[in-house]
Formats: C-alpha cells, structure tokens, sequence
C-alpha cells in the first residue's frame, strides 16, 4: 500500500492475502452448503426474500473502486465480527429449538463461526502489517436482539448466511485489490 514499504513487508502482504484469499473461498463454498443444509433442515423456501435483517452488515458498497486498503479491511474486520456474534446466537437458538437432535446443522454452524472468527483475526493480522491499530470490538457486535419468533429467527439465520456469503465474495475481491503493487 505504501510506496515506503519494504520488500519483505510487501511479501508478507502478498502471502497473507493470498492465503485471506483461498480463506474466504474455502468459507463461500462452506456457507453455500451451510445454505443449503439450512434451508433443508429448517424447512424454508430457498427463494424466500428476506428483508435487511438487524445487525447484519452489508457486502454490497457504494464507489468501492475508491476506498483504501485499509478502508476495506476494517469495513471486514467490522463485519466479521459481527458475524461472528450473529453466528454464535444462530448457534445457541438452533441447539435450543433442536437439541441434539439435529447435531449435523449444529456441527456446520460451528465450522462456520470458527472460520469467521479466523477469518476475523487473519483481517487484524493484515491491520497490524499495515501499521494499523486494531479497532476495538466494543459496539461491534449487533445490538441485543429482542426475542423473535422461531420463524423470524429462521428467517433471520437465512440472511445472516446469504449476507456472510457475500462478504466472502466481497474478502476475496478486497484482498486481491490489497495484492496489487502500489
């Protein structure tokens, strides 16, 4: 990103995105299936529209040809995190309305929210190479939701996971863009 940057540093740019690349492609592949299986196990129409949901961030932006390096992977980081929060309350519904009678839902979940928290702490390593102080993570999550009904948090789960597809779509084009010599 900067012209000042020392070649070792401009490798190690490279090879973390890079590997933030096959990261956020190895996660699109993984959420799609998740998608499937969800929408499966949940009983929902996969052509279902479902509304800007509460919290969840999204992937697409306005002039992105115009933002900075640094721009885009805080607006990630921002947006894995809250992920992150929203995938672990998915988690924590869909063990209460289904025990451990659904463990295959519940262990696709799981590896979800694992990649998106590594996802998150690859984007921090990024921050830090770049000389960036990594933004807190107070106020990143989504504010307290009020209590839905087992249907809305069916739907809400649904577009927490076309959302976060998205975002890996949009991860991977961020850090190709970061690649690029300055």
């Amino acid at each position: 990103m900067a012209a000042t940057d020392s070649p070792s540093t401009a490798v190690r740019r490279r090879d973390l995105c890079s590997r933030g690349i096959r990261l956020a492609g190895k996660m699109r592949a993984d959420v799609i299936d998740l998608l499937d299986t969800y929408v499966e196990q949940q009983g929902l129409d996969a052509s279902a529209t479902v509304g800007v949901v509460e919290g969840v961030p999204l992937a697409a932006v306005e002039r992105w040809d115009e933002q900075t390096g640094t721009q885009r992977l805080l607006e990630n980081l921002v947006a894995y995190r809250a992920f992150r929060a929203l995938l672990a309350q998915m988690l924590e519904e869909q063990r209460e309305q289904l025990g451990e009678a659904d463990a295959g839902l519940g262990r696709a979940l799981a590896a979800v929210l694992l990649q998106v928290s590594a996802f998150a702490y690859h984007l921090e390593e990024l921050l830090q190479l770049e000389s960036r102080g990594i933004p807190s993570e107070e106020g990143d999550g989504p504010p307290p939701l009020p209590r839905l009904s087992l249907f809305e948090q069916k739907l809400r789960g649904l577009g927490v996971l076309r959302e976060l597809a998205q975002w890996a779509v949009r991860s991977a084009r961020d850090l190709r863009q970061l690649s690029k010599p300055s």
